[in-house]
């Protein structure tokens, strides 16, 4: 995590109030980039470039990580020149330059954290390193009043994790999956369903059709205390539903809207628990759902449900940034920028990077890994 270069009084009342900051994404399968200017507590996004590699994946059912870097190659001074072109700005307009350097397929971080860097030094500007996840844990921000502190329920494709969001740089890891995330199960049963790529938002549309009562799915982990979630066992009695039965469509349609009402139960319900151990205090208890995950209408429905009925406030991104994109890397970026970070060009890309580093590294939930504490 970036760490704010500790200020002198007489310095802090020099600190801009300001900054037109570049960011770049290149975590997974999208080749994004994006300006923005951040004034106190006002985003406004002056360009924002999400490049796809769907075309390239499809044809295996999901994510090959040597395509993506290869494609990120290809496309990321594609997605840089339109952002700066959008924005009608130039590389030496910008103040700083952010990029994910992790957590994330090593070889698409790498492409876009060399680039981030060498724009950097080509500017003169400082280089901020971004965590993904904060990327997403900032970006409720991105367009509405979200203050500190709040819950974070981050759900995406590679992580299912509830953090505690007590200021910028202040994460506290409250659980987590302890096997697949969720929108990996989307899309495995999506896989299995033969629904294609990118699995999740098709399986969405399918569920519309079905029965959401029509197998009894099972909820994993909702007996055992804590907010700890798993979705394999899901995963495979949907997998073993596919098997019991010749597919039509109908069929297919149940499987989808059941799996779909399962993942939303188990959501809701460890969302709820969350909120109740939380100290409201005055400011009241805040949700904040981002991730992949989170465009998921069932889901997004069952959480504003559980929000109304707990006296929660529920803040969702845009849909567009639930999903990656480099707005909220240039978000996270300029929060740290006026809050006083100047970067390090000697950061390493990182495929691993918790959000809690203490707890990860003194509880990890997958285990250790070589490279460190895993989640």
């Amino acid at each position: 995590m970036i760490e704010q270069a500790p200020s002198p009084a007489s310095d802090a009342q020099n600190m801009p109030d300001t900054v037109t900051l570049l960011g770049i994404e290149t975590s997974c399968d999208e080749t994004a980039a994006s300006v923005i200017r951040r004034t106190g507590g006002r985003t406004d996004i002056l360009s924002d470039i999400i490049l796809t590699q769907f075309d390239k994946h499809a044809p295996y059912g999901g994510i090959v990580p040597e395509i993506a870097a290869r494609a990120h190659v290809e496309l990321i001074d594609h997605a840089v020149a339109r952002a700066l072109g959008e924005a009608g700005l130039a590389l030496s307009d910008m103040d700083a330059i952010a990029a994910t350097s992790g957590p994330g397929l090593i070889g698409g971080v790498l492409v876009g954290m060399m680039t981030g860097k060498a724009l950097a030094m080509g500017a003169g500007v400082p280089f901020l390193p971004i965590n993904h996840l904060e990327g997403h844990a900032l970006s409720p921000r991105i367009s509405a009043e979200c203050p500190f502190p709040y819950l974070l329920l981050l759900v995406s494709g590679g992580h299912c994790q509830f953090i505690h969001v007590h200021g910028l740089g202040q994460y506290e890891r409250l659980g987590s999956t302890i096997d697949d995330a969720a929108g990996e199960a989307f899309d495995k049963t999506a896989k299995l369903l033969g629904l294609g790529f990118p699995g999740g938002p098709v399986l969405e549309q399918l569920a519309k059709t079905g029965r959401a009562d029509a197998l009894a799915f099972p909820r994993p982990l909702l007996k055992r205390d804590g907010l700890d979630m798993s979705f394999a066992g899901l995963k495979t009695a949907a997998a073993r539903a596919i098997e019991a039965e010749p597919l039509t469509e109908a069929r297919k349609a149940d499987i989808a809207a059941s799996f779909q009402q399962a993942v939303a139960d188990i959501l809701t319900e460890k969302t709820r628990r969350a909120l109740a151990g939380l100290d409201a205090g005055a400011a009241g208890k805040r949700l904040v759902v981002a991730g992949g995950v989170a465009a998921n209408q069932t889901i997004r429905a069952a959480l504003d449900g559980l929000a109304e009925r707990e006296g929660a406030q529920l803040f969702t991104p845009p849909l567009r940034h639930c999903t990656d994109n480099a707005v909220m890397i240039a978000q996270a970026g300029a929060e740290h920028f006026l809050a006083g970070a100047r970067g390090d060009l000697g950061t390493t890309a990182r495929p691993r990077w918790p959000l809690d580093e203490k707890s990860a590294e003194a509880d990890p939930v997958y285990g250790r890994g070589k490279r460190g504490a895993k989640a």
